[in-house]
């Protein structure tokens, strides 16, 4: 009998309709409603704990963080052979990941959601719940850290992006793809990542925001972020991870007051690096203390930041890997 923990948070994948509006009201049903659905196979055992029923937008990095101290708890309690966090798509590519860098356990932990409710006609909220539950079962996925699972693909939550606003095939990996399926029950991993990443948080979480570069762009938006006190700063650069060289300026404010300043690129596919030598590009950057966040979307090149600055570890080595 495999035991798994699914830990509720709310999302569309526990909504129902607002009879005044109409609408979808998010985190309406409790995980125990919606697990009685989803035909879990008799020789697994869910236990379900539904932590918050918050629509995802509504989360908060000190929710995942109790999220992970109620993990520990039962991990130490009693057996567990997998773990399975439901919530709704909008945050969670960003949630996976930051759930991947805290934890390091060796069963598998397995995130999904659902882009429609549980009582809309084609409903994805019981089949994701079941395969992610089927997942989480996986021997194969043991030391990989966290995954999502979402259409019947496994993504590694490093990679993972919500590529639809509405449709079922919600989300995907760009140049990397899938690690597996989940088919008529069976789960079958094609590929794995090569190392593990874990951050201990040891200190409270920084504030980190994210800017994106457009032509004419200008330093304000920096300024602005400089004066509400953030402690890092993602800039989501364009094509090897360029900036306005009007941006210069108020960059290098940043690099002075020792805020922590990271470059990413708005291209789905390939990684930033120092190919030019001109005023703001990447080279430039470099050379002012700004550190290269690799292949790192800005989501998640400020989950890593915000994690690393809230831990002990050398943040220039942090987008190493």
């Amino acid at each position: 009998m495999k035991k798994i923990l699914m830990i509720a948070t709310g999302g569309t994948i526990a909504s129902d309709k607002n009879e005044s509006s109409g609408k979808l009201a998010s985190g309406v049903l409790s995980g125990e409603e919606i697990i009685e659905k989803c035909d879990i196979p008799s020789d697994i055992q869910v236990k379900v704990d539904s932590f918050v029923q918050k629509a995802s937008m509504h989360l908060h990095f000190s929710d995942l963080i109790q999220i992970k101290e109620r993990l520990d708890a039962y991990v130490k309690k009693e057996h567990v052979d997998g773990i399975v966090i439901t919530q709704g798509t909008d945050t969670l590519e960003e949630a996976s990941y930051f759930m991947h860098l805290i934890s390091n356990y060796r069963i598998p932990i397995v995130f999904t959601g659902s882009q429609r409710s549980p009582k809309e006609i084609g409903t994805d909220s019981f089949i994701n719940i079941k395969n992610a539950v089927l997942a989480a079962c996986s021997e194969d996925l043991k030391d990989v850290g966290v995954t999502v699972v979402f259409n019947e693909r496994i993504f590694h939550s490093r990679y993972v992006r919500k590529e639809h606003a509405s449709n079922i095939q919600g989300f995907n990996a760009f140049g990397y793809g899938y690690l597996g399926i989940i088919d008529n029950n069976m789960v079958r991993v094609f590929q794995k990542p090569t190392y593990r990443e874990y951050l201990e948080i040891t200190k409270g979480i920084p504030l980190v925001d994210i800017i994106k570069v457009y032509m004419d762009a200008d330093g304000k938006y920096i300024q602005a972020a400089i004066d509400s006190g953030v402690d890092g700063l993602i800039l989501e650069g364009v094509g090897r991870g360029q900036v306005a060289k009007e941006m210069m300026p108020a960059i290098k404010a940043c690099i002075r007051q020792g805020i922590k300043v990271v470059i990413t690129t708005s291209a789905v596919e390939g990684e930033v690096y120092p190919t030019y030598d001109y005023e703001g590009s990447t080279y430039d950057l470099l050379e002012n203390g700004v550190l290269l966040g690799r292949d790192y979307d800005s989501k998640k090149a400020r989950i890593k930041l915000l994690a690393g600055l809230a831990s002990n570890v050398e943040l220039k080595h942090l987008f190493d890997i």
